[in-house]
């Protein structure tokens, strides 16, 4: 994380916010962003919400939910408005399915039109513009959530055999490599050889794609892009994940520390333990 980011999140701790936009996506990391900022003291937030993603159980949460489809991006801007929303994080995933569905409205196809490559990161920071506009500061998602970012070393599982070891190693190199890229974050190795690269279909389904290769044994090595805008698609592990790894066999889940956030990380240790699923941090 970069020196400005550390310097906001201070600041943030010494003036708590009173309002706070949440762009919703699905799982649990909603939930856990909106508990955590209402713990640091922010009195008001509102959630902008995307029907079938967004848990509905996050109503109970937040102050205020606006539902709306993917892609309208004209209501997102016109409900933070209105709510007097002047900083926002970006929370959760939405599936790939829906991204290839979109219904988008006017204000999205022209923030399209102007883009030259559509990933991740060049449709994210062209959103985070939109908001600017407006005056809406798209904080880092790991606000109020820097407990919750893994540290360096064993974290759960046995100590790493040699050969795990070898394969975190060599692992690291080609997911750092496919991160450069914007192709994906994770890779699934064994022995010395990619079984598995992530693409848009997301981390537990190269798991699951990697692990039926492997059949057993086999590393998962999950990190940031090398100059990761910690404001959006930061690497997440979750209970999910480690159920996903151990139902296909997974032997080490290897992160990257400092820039990955480990949701519910007590059960995460907790499941990884039971299930001699080794987690290190590097």
């Amino acid at each position: 994380m970069s020196s400005a980011c550390l310097f906001h999140i201070r600041c943030l701790a010494q003036a708590p916010l009173h309002t706070l936009g949440i762009i919703a996506g699905n799982g649990v990391y909603p939930r856990l962003a909106a508990d955590s900022a209402r713990k640091a003291g922010v009195n008001k937030i509102f959630a902008a919400a995307f029907t079938g993603e967004t848990d509905p159980a996050l109503e109970q949460r937040v102050d205020l939910i606006e539902w709306m489809r993917v892609g309208q991006l004209n209501r997102l801007l016109k409900f933070f408005r209105a709510q007097n929303v002047h900083h926002a994080i970006m929370a959760g995933q939405i599936a790939p399915k829906n991204l290839f569905d979109l219904r988008p409205d006017v204000k999205t196809l022209m923030l399209l039109g102007k883009l030259k490559e559509r990933n991740a990161e060049s449709i994210f920071a062209a959103i985070a513009d939109e908001l600017a506009k407006i005056g809406v500061e798209l904080l880092p998602a790991t606000t109020f959530l820097e407990d919750s970012l893994a540290p360096a070393g064993l974290i759960a599982g046995p100590k790493l055999s040699r050969r795990e070891q070898e394969d975190v190693d060599f692992g690291w190199r080609i997911a750092k490599e496919i991160a450069r890229l914007d192709v994906g974050q994770s890779v699934i190795v064994k022995n010395g050889t990619v079984v598995a690269v992530e693409a848009l279909e997301g981390t537990n389904e190269a798991i699951r794609r990697g692990g039926a290769l492997a059949r057993e044994g086999a590393v998962m090595v999950k990190v940031a892009k090398p100059n990761q805008d910690m404001r959006f698609d930061v690497p997440v592990i979750g209970v999910e994940t480690i159920r996903t790894a151990a139902e296909t066999q997974l032997r080490v889940i290897a992160v990257e520390a400092g820039k990955t956030l480990m949701l519910e990380r007590d059960a995460i240790v907790d499941l990884a333990e039971r299930s001699k699923i080794s987690i290190v941090a590097r």
